[in-house]
């Protein structure tokens, strides 16, 4: 099927590239599968602020985000959202695990 909406090409083509940098940066496998709790746990924690007693939704939040940042623990990289923080102040920050990196060609 052929997308005629050039909104709709790039919106398709930034999904791609998201996709393949999440599982470069999700390629152990227990850090992976950990995410897939932690993941819709911190989203879930951001709906029930607006529904529950706050408690809940931090909570959610708090325990998701846990989760995630144990399975990059395991990996060896920073979790995602403190990279762009680490760049602006010029602190080192691992990507991609040492191990997982592409090796160069040359």
């Amino acid at each position: 099927m052929s997308y005629q909406f050039p909104i709709a090409r790039r919106a398709l083509g930034f999904a791609g590239r998201a996709r393949v940098n999440w599982l470069d940066r999700h390629q152990n496998g227990l850090n992976f599968w950990i995410h897939m709790p932690g993941i819709p746990l911190a989203m879930a924690g951001l709906v029930l602020l607006f529904v529950l007693p706050w408690y809940w939704g931090v909570g959610g939040i708090v325990v998701g985000y846990f989760l995630q940042w144990v399975g990059h623990r395991i990996e060896g990289n920073d979790v995602g959202e403190f990279i762009p923080f680490k760049k602006m102040l010029g602190l080192p920050y691992v990507a991609i695990a040492p191990q997982f990196q592409p090796r160069s060609q040359a």
